[in-house]
């Protein structure tokens, strides 16, 4: 038993290793403050936000970035209360979302995508807030590279308190588990927070057709689709002044399912790469929790585990601070008692995901 443990912490180890060396890899850019030349279209679809989504149209209007290049369309989710924008220098319009699938947020799109002019979208949540320099950043980024799509970082603006700071954490993993699988050249995952793509492209690609019958996941099959096709033409913007914030859930329970939301689409990714990573990952966090009754029912001795968790906790602490340090700056807070837990959490949500019911907006789903 402990041999086998041992192997699924080498192989995790090794996995993890790969991550941080790719993450390095991903050059950070910056901004050369070349004349905006990118036209785009910003897609919010949403349901009940008329508290967040007056923030995030405000943070619109700070943009620095030509009003008369960039418009913005609201798609409603057939939300209880009517939500009313107020007038704005640039461009925007409301919409109804039209459901054709299993997945409201793909056919807000997929709606949406039938009124856009311009060359590029790009598409963000109603719980948001993006920083001023996010287009003229995406445009230069476009101007200097021959792509077609174009992902961005997302970040978690959080309180003190221990439920933010796990959430963090788990963002962290993913947006450093992103950043190094792409520059890996094995990119399958992004966050549809911040993410941009040609009109022409998603088109090309039939938008969702094919998976539309999952909940989620209007970003990572979008993104998995167009690097099957043009893998080149796919890239990650990892800059400073293009990192989208959001809101943290305030609840136990609201994270669980939305976690659930997360995981459900694993199963359905066309990367081998990212199925193969997520069940190295399930098992690595799976063994931590074998290895801890272990030592709880005297099975073995303790410092069996102590030197697993270690070696455990060391490889997890160099993905996860490097990549904090670019999201946000700041040290990891609550770094242990959240490592120690989150295990635990992500194989509940992991085997949760392949039968239970989450709900997501007022809505219940099966995954």
């Amino acid at each position: 038993m402990i041999f086998t443990l041992f192997t699924i912490l080498a192989i995790y180890m090794i996995s993890i290793g790969l991550l941080i060396y790719g993450f390095f890899k991903v050059k950070k850019y910056q901004k050369k403050d070349l004349k905006p030349k990118t036209s785009f279209t910003i897609i919010v679809p949403f349901r009940n936000e008329e508290e967040n989504l007056p923030n995030l149209l405000k943070s619109f209007s700070k943009l620095n970035y030509p009003a008369d290049l960039f418009e913005v369309i609201l798609v409603d989710d057939s939300s209880e209360e009517k939500f009313q924008a107020s007038i704005f220098t640039f461009h925007i319009s409301q919409i109804n979302n039209i459901r054709i699938s299993s997945s409201p947020k793909k056919d807000a799109i997929t709606t949406a995508i039938q009124h856009v002019k311009t060359n590029w979208v790009i598409t963000t949540d109603a719980d948001c807030i993006v920083p001023e320099n996010w287009l003229l950043t995406f445009d230069n980024y476009i101007q200097e590279n021959k792509i077609s799509m174009l992902a961005g970082a997302v970040t978690y603006e959080c309180e003190n308190s221990l439920l933010h700071h796990f959430q963090q954490l788990d963002l962290t993993s993913l947006q450093g588990a992103t950043i190094g699988s792409f520059g890996l050249h094995k990119g399958f995952m992004c966050n549809g927070a911040n993410f941009a793509y040609k009109k022409s492209f998603f088109e090309s690609l039939n938008g969702f057709e094919g998976n539309n019958k999952i909940a989620s996941g209007d970003d990572v099959f979008l993104l998995q689709k167009a690097i099957e096709k043009s893998p080149h033409e796919v890239h990650y913007l990892k800059a400073d002044e293009a990192i989208v914030t959001t809101k943290p859930t305030q609840n136990w329970k609201s994270l669980f399912y939305q976690r659930v939301r997360w995981a459900a689409k694993t199963t359905s990714y066309k990367s081998t790469f990212g199925k193969c990573l997520g069940l190295i990952v399930f098992f690595g966090n799976l063994s931590f929790e074998i290895g801890f009754f272990l030592v709880l029912f005297q099975i073995v001795d303790y410092p069996f585990f102590v030197l697993f968790a270690f070696l455990k906790f060391t490889i997890d602490f160099v993905l996860l601070s490097k990549t904090n340090q670019f999201l946000t700056k700041d040290r990891i807070k609550s770094l242990l008692l959240s490592s120690l837990f989150y295990p635990f959490f992500s194989s509940t949500v992991a085997l949760y995901s392949l039968f239970g019911t989450y709900k997501w907006k007022g809505r219940s789903f099966r995954s």
